[in-house]
């Protein structure tokens, strides 16, 4: 059976996790910046809140009695996004660090904990 290009699965690991603040570096929403809502490894893509509306004609169902067309994020790839730091209010790149037995990930540029 065929694999579609959203099952592939890249031997590269997404940096970027569901809640973390990110800017959009290319494209229509280039400069933007919002949360991760939703991350999908396997397909290399993220939604980000505000960031690449589509709209979608929903039919009328239990949920939503008048149905019609809803406005919605759609997911963009990983790399037309960067890590958005608070702190220094700059693009950063996350970096894993081990303290023992665990490992968390921290700011390239500041070490500070994401």
């Amino acid at each position: 059976m065929f694999k579609s290009n959203t099952e592939i699965k890249s031997s590269k690991k997404m940096r970027i996790k569901k809640g973390d603040n990110v800017v959009v570096i290319t494209g229509k929403y280039k400069g933007v910046k919002g949360r991760v809502l939703k991350a999908m490894p396997k397909a290399n893509r993220v939604i980000v809140e505000k960031v690449n509306f589509i709209k979608k004609h929903t039919r009328p169902n239990q949920q939503n009695q008048q149905g019609g067309i809803v406005e919605k994020e759609a997911p963009i790839h990983v790399s037309n996004v960067k890590l958005y730091n608070e702190k220094i209010k700059d693009v950063t790149r996350a970096v894993m660090k081990e303290h023992g037995d665990s490992r968390t990930r921290v700011c390239r540029k500041t070490g500070d904990e994401i």
